[in-house]
């Protein structure tokens, strides 16, 4: 389980929540930015065999992009604005997505490799979640398909522990001083999905109308469900 770890020399209006047991270092710069370049040698293997596969006429590097693309930006994160939008408007789903977020998931239909054990963390009006994996990139594939590159990146992995509010702005979310950060930090043995707020004006918005406003980010907490008028642009 998770424990509360606070460091008063930092924002007392964050908490994190942890539970690889190891120190976090503070890394500079943006977490978009790339501050280390070098290619591991797995990494270095994969691009070779994928440059062989592709002379060899094998891998359409082209396909290959739609794949990634897919899995990535479109089918995971599609399966969890579903799930969000079904806590919105079934309260017993969301009770049970409290309760137990695995089998609540499941029950959709999403489940498997990298979301075998999930946990739900809702945002309020007082209190915003922020998820990260402090240790490597832990990620609920099932849910959000593969993870973003700066999610993966050693600065996003340090200063969202740091600087978690710093870290939100950068991404646009400039949060009120009255709303608390809770940064969870995804193990192998469980991974978080962020249930957002709800937008004003979507009383009459059905299921799958709702589900459009939902983004991946907001899933991660570096981001918002789209206000109406803007998934409407």
């Amino acid at each position: 389980m998770a424990t509360d770890a606070h460091d008063p020399s930092h924002d007392p209006s964050h908490e994190h929540e942890h539970g690889h047991g190891h120190g976090h270092g503070h890394v500079h710069g943006s977490e978009h930015g790339d501050e280390h370049s070098e290619l591991s040698e797995t990494e270095l293997r994969v691009r070779a065999l994928e440059s062989v596969l592709t002379q060899k006429g094998y891998v359409d590097p082209a396909a290959l992009d739609v794949l990634i693309d897919t899995y990535q930006t479109r089918v995971g994160p599609r399966n969890g604005a579903r799930v969000v939008a079904r806590s919105w408007v079934d309260p017993a789903y969301r009770e049970w997505l409290r309760c137990d977020a695995t089998a609540a998931i499941a029950s959709l239909g999403y489940a498997g490799r990298q979301g075998e054990h999930m946990q739900a963390v809702e945002n309020t009006p007082s209190l915003h979640n922020l998820v990260v994996c402090t240790l490597c990139s832990c990620y609920p594939w099932p849910v959000l398909g593969l993870p973003p590159t700066w999610y993966k990146s050693a600065p996003y992995r340090s200063r969202a522990v740091k600087d978690p509010r710093g870290v939100l702005a950068e991404f646009g979310v400039r949060l009120p001083d009255h709303i608390r950060i809770r940064v969870w930090d995804s193990t192998a043995e469980l991974r978080y999905l962020v249930i957002p707020e709800r937008p004003a004006g979507t009383e009459r918005f059905d299921e799958a109308a709702l589900a459009a406003l939902v983004t991946r980010d907001s899933m991660i907490g570096t981001g918002l469900a789209c206000a109406p008028a803007a998934a409407s642009r």
